[in-house]
């Protein structure tokens, strides 16, 4: 592959630099900038963007499910071809391995090809048929038809953590775009030149497949995000990122004069309870395991395991030597940038500066690098006022506190923040002894672990990355899993309507061979065969 970059801002199926305000892509790893400028979005050129997407809205709605499948087949297919000098790049903007990056590739060309297998599956429709009852006592019923549709130009903002997989062509805009909703990405500061190079991907999709002009579009800047989100044209947002930008997306979302929802994924710890008879069992090998965990990707995952819990015994003491000296033996790694550095030693520093709070162990020493802690935290610290335990560090960090009791375990968890995850390493005895756990987890996170650590997230149809908040804005909705394709839809209603007029999925002779609920059972009858 050859590799050229621009720099400019993607509209509407051309390339825009109008702006006077440059951006830089780094070198992740020795801080060197990248020859080619990134052009800032003017106020215009966000404005065009939007306005891009809402001149393609009509057109790619209207394109068959079949269509749209197509098209994400033709996007995985292109990101597929992005070779070894795309690796090379993203590394080189991230200090991520070749390996994982490679993985991440996959990941992303393959949650594509699964939304794909959505459109035509068409479950997604949701096509609900009450048919008309003239004779109905005492007022007759009338015909009424509801499936699903875009709910219009979405703005998706681009992860740091994933520079592919949650990126710009991420679950985010897989998801908009097998809904029929063009987007508007803001691509992350990060990744500049990841960023152009899989836009350039997404662009040779649109045009080899018809799409329209505009479906895919993509600025540059730190501070064009409150203008995308403001903009009258968006109808929906997806973010990945802090519990701070989250939330302000959200308020700004809230506060236009037509409020859009925010599917912001921002904050969580995501507890292990360590139950005794797991810890007498194979203690040694979970905390062998447990600490390749917290290191994996050098602790950048949102699913990054924050905080371990255990009650008080003599396996808790042992597993917690064993997990100290775990940890002890992993080394300090890049992270993805220096902003990010900064903010986890931030975080180390004021873990370490809370009373009651003490380093069991860290892999090496750096100023360059992360090291990966290990902390110990006093039980009184996990119900206080500000609850110090439950602020995310962003990186290759632990914190372990030993409860006193069974029920200590359970306040803990009916008032803990919401969560992404929550696991249990438990044996059979473990179980049996703590389904009221079980339960309070259930209405806390949005994925229950067994036995298993949270790091790794399986991109499938049962897939729930979402949580009560702050680990997400709406706990009703996942950003992985083909689930999250219900944030960009809407329910629409029609009443009387001759067959003639009804979309395919809503028609007597079902021509999409639709599993539908007819009448209140599910068939894939024709109606009035």
């Amino acid at each position: 592959m050859s590799i050229t970059i621009l720099g400019h801002n993607y509209i509407g199926g051309q390339r825009s630099g109008q702006g006077d305000v440059a951006l830089k892509s780094i070198d992740a790893t020795t801080g060197e900038a990248y020859a080619v400028p990134f052009i800032t979005a003017t106020e215009q050129e966000v404005s065009a963007a939007v306005q891009a997407a809402e001149q393609a809205y009509p057109a790619f709605r209207a394109s068959t499910s079949e269509q749209r499948a197509t098209f994400l087949d033709a996007i995985a297919t292109e990101i597929d071809a992005l070779g070894d000098d795309f690796i090379a790049a993203v590394s080189r903007e991230t200090a991520l391995p070749a390996g994982r990056l490679q993985g991440e590739r996959s990941r992303t060309s393959n949650q594509m090809r699964l939304f794909a297998k959505v459109l035509r599956r068409g479950d997604f429709y949701g096509a609900r048929i009450d048919t008309a009852l003239p004779q109905r006592q005492p007022m007759p019923r009338p015909d009424v038809r509801q499936y699903k549709i875009g709910v219009g130009p979405v703005a998706v903002f681009g992860a740091s953590n994933f520079p592919l997989a949650f990126s710009v062509a991420g679950g985010d805009t897989a998801a908009a775009l097998a809904a029929g909703c063009p987007v508007v990405f803001k691509a992350h500061t990060g990744h500049l030149v990841t960023s152009e190079l899989v836009a350039d991907a997404i662009e040779r999709a649109v045009k080899s497949s018809g799409m329209p002009a505009g479906t895919f579009n993509m600025i540059y800047g730190d501070r064009v995000g409150a203008q995308l989100v403001k903009s009258a044209g968006i109808q929906a947002v997806g973010f990945t990122g802090s519990l701070r930008g989250g939330r302000a997306l959200c308020d700004m979302a809230a506060a236009r004069p037509q409020p859009i929802p925010v599917f912001a994924e921002m904050s969580s710890i995501n507890p292990i309870v360590l139950m005794p008879e797991a810890l007498k069992t194979r203690g040694a090998n979970i905390a062998k395991d447990l600490a390749a965990s917290v290191v994996m990707g050098c602790g950048q995952l949102c699913t990054n395991p924050g905080l371990l819990l255990g009650v008080r015994s003599p396996e808790l003491t042992a597993f917690i030597e064993q997990l100290s000296a775990a940890i002890s033996g992993q080394a300090p790694q890049t992270m993805l940038n220096a902003g990010g550095l900064q903010h986890y030693g931030s975080g180390v520093s004021r873990l370490q500066q809370l009373p009651g709070v003490k380093v069991l162990a860290a892999g090496g020493s750096s100023d360059k690098q992360a090291v990966p802690h290990l902390f110990q935290a006093d039980a009184a610290l996990l119900f206080a006022k500000e609850a110090p335990l439950e602020e995310e560090v962003f990186g290759p960090s632990t914190v372990i506190v030993e409860l006193e009791s069974r029920e200590q375990l359970l306040d803990f968890a009916r008032n803990m923040h919401g969560q992404l995850t929550a696991t249990l390493q438990a044996e059979v005895a473990d179980l049996e002894a703590n389904r009221d756990l079980v339960e309070v987890f259930e209405s806390k996170a949005g994925r229950l672990l067994l036995n298993g650590y949270p790091t790794g997230v399986e991109v499938c149809d049962a897939m729930v990355h979402g949580g009560p908040y702050p680990a997400t804005s709406d706990a009703r909705g996942t950003s992985v899993g083909t689930l999250a394709i219900e944030r960009f839809l809407r329910p629409v209603c029609y009443q009387n309507y001759p067959d003639a007029m009804l979309p395919a999925a809503l028609k007597n002779a079902n021509p999409l061979g639709l599993l539908r609920l007819v009448d209140g059972e599910s068939t894939r009858a024709v109606i009035g065969a």
